[in-house]
């Protein structure tokens, strides 16, 4: 796995995560970021669906019968045992916005759902299974955001910010363990309430993830 793919806000979110914790929380931002490029790249729609597809069937089947030497697969094979349903729905939520514009009404939310149950998911591999609603709700939140932050049709990004807020998704507070989620919350948070834009715009915004990396909130 290569951390310095990531987009900074989830770059920044793996370094404040717990070293226990971290081969639970990378390779689940990898593999969500390597979907995103599939996605944003996507000129030829069949290609596209077949490595989204590939990424489904091996999630998919017992991990004994997963093939071994891609280094995202075999750390999700290791550190995800049990939680692959989530990882499914995450790929479904992206091959969702592969439809062709204008973009489907249901599939931001769906989007949305399959990042928010890989959260919780987190939540649950982490040991802290309390804490699995909170973190579904603050998924969502980050989903939205993102989301947002990558459209440039005015109209579609209207329409899932309404959709974001008819939601009624709020941020929600995690234990200092999953402060790393706590940081892509608040981000989130702060960029919804400006309308959807980066995630990270200026100095207050490393200042949050200073913050809630330090003291979780």
């Amino acid at each position: 796995m290569v951390q310095d793919e990531l987009p900074l806000p989830q770059k920044l979110a793996v370094a404040h995560s717990a070293a226990a914790d971290r081969k639970i929380i990378e390779p689940f931002f990898v593999l969500d970021n390597r979907l995103a490029q599939f996605v944003s790249q996507s000129k030829e729609p069949v290609l596209t669906q077949m490595r989204i597809a590939w990424w489904r069937d091996q999630l998919g089947k017992p991990v004994e019968q997963r093939p071994e030497g891609d280094p995202v697969l075999d750390a999700l094979s290791a550190h995800w045992a049990g939680q692959e349903s989530a990882l499914v729905a995450l790929v479904d939520g992206w091959e969702a916005l592969l439809a062709e514009p204008p973009l489907p009404d249901k599939a931001a939310q769906e989007f949305a759902e399959g990042r928010a149950k890989c959260f919780a998911a987190i939540a649950h591999l982490c040991d802290l299974p309390s804490a699995k609603a909170h973190a579904n709700s603050v998924g969502t939140v980050w989903a939205y955001a993102d989301l947002l932050s990558r459209m440039s049709d005015q109209d579609e990004k209207q329409f899932v910010l309404s959709q974001c807020q008819a939601a009624e998704v709020r941020n929600q507070r995690l234990p200092y363990q999953l402060r790393s989620l706590s940081i892509l919350g608040m981000l989130a948070e702060n960029a919804i309430s400006k309308g959807g834009g980066p995630l990270i715009q200026g100095r207050r915004d490393f200042l949050t993830v200073t913050r809630v990396g330090l003291f979780g909130r």
